[in-house]
């Protein structure tokens, strides 16, 4: 794969501040490939302007250095522009999580993971979108998680002593012990409507979030279809006792876990929803959002992968 044009996209911030020390030694093999023009992310959100006037300044591919979060906004930025002035995606995971990363078969490091990207191929996937009762609109590329989930992300948040998986971990016993939150739910797919009572709604273009729970391990990110992970009502106990099958991607068969694939779904809740969008906080502790509009776009971004053998 050879673009004309590359953008390099960079959140120096990314995971705890350590992300630029090694985006800086990729400079070097970037120029022994080509040409490339580097960005810094220095608010949040700049990420989706840069990615959007990339696309605008004719760029033929983004690279988002950076975790989960700078590829949320990196994809968010690209999805504002018509689908014949997009450029193609790539990522170079230097954040804390990297479940995109990682779903997409990138190589944890930096520099292997930019090579595949300079000599990778493209491939089509799907993005979703959400949009609340308010109005509020936002693309994802991975996962969002409603309940459980997004308090687990919320405490994340506020955890700087550890980094990685670890820091996820922590959140989720931390959750385990603060949050004990039912949510009673009504639920409309294009196929489907039900309710239940739930402790966590995981919708998933992607089978990994939170830097290693499979929350759902058969999800393509390229067949047009979303897959719904959603917890009933358990007691501690039980929810200690799914922590190591999330992990491994064994939850299937727990007649506390329903499963399934939708292009579209409308949840309302009783209470208010906490939830995060790839990793980031849409809806924290002190919102009343409770009704969600979730929607696949099929095959609507080009994102390069590591390259096949024929």
């Amino acid at each position: 794969m050879a673009p004309k044009r590359i953008k390099l996209i960079m959140n120096p911030n990314a995971d705890m501040g350590n992300a630029w020390r090694q985006a800086s030694d990729l400079r070097s093999l970037v120029e022994e490939h080509g040409q490339a023009d580097w960005a810094g992310t220095v608010y949040p959100t700049h990420a989706s302007q840069l990615a959007e006037q990339a696309a605008h300044d004719g760029y033929d591919l983004v690279i988002a250095l950076g975790g989960d979060g700078t590829v949320h906004e990196v994809v968010n930025g690209l999805m504002r522009v018509p689908a014949d002035k997009r450029p193609a995606l790539a990522t170079v995971p230097l954040g804390s999580g990297n479940d995109f990363a990682y779903n997409i078969g990138m190589e944890h490091d930096v520099q292997k993971a930019m090579l595949q990207i300079l000599t990778g191929e493209t491939r089509k996937m799907d993005v979703a979108v959400l949009e609340d009762e308010h109005g509020r609109r936002e693309y994802w590329d991975n996962t969002i998680n409603v309940g459980f989930g997004g308090s687990v992300n919320i405490y994340s948040h506020s955890l700087p002593v550890v980094r990685g998986f670890l820091m996820y971990l922590v959140a989720v016993i931390l959750t385990i012990i603060r949050n004990y939150d039912v949510l009673k739910v009504q639920f409309t797919t294009d196929t489907d409507s039900w309710e239940e009572e739930v402790m966590m709604i995981a919708i998933c273009n992607g089978p990994r979030e939170g830097g290693g729970f499979q929350t759902a391990p058969d999800a393509l990110m390229d067949d047009g279809l979303l897959d719904y992970t959603t917890v009933t009502k358990v007691s501690r106990a039980m929810m200690f006792r799914l922590i190591p099958e999330f992990m491994n991607g064994t939850i299937d068969g727990f007649k506390q876990i329903n499963m399934g694939r939708m292009k579209r779904m409308q949840i309302s809740s009783n209470k208010p929803l906490y939830l995060h969008t790839d990793g980031e906080v849409f809806a924290g502790f002190a919102n009343d959002i409770r009704q969600l509009s979730i929607e696949i776009m099929p095959q609507a971004l080009d994102v390069v992968v590591p390259k096949t053998d024929d």
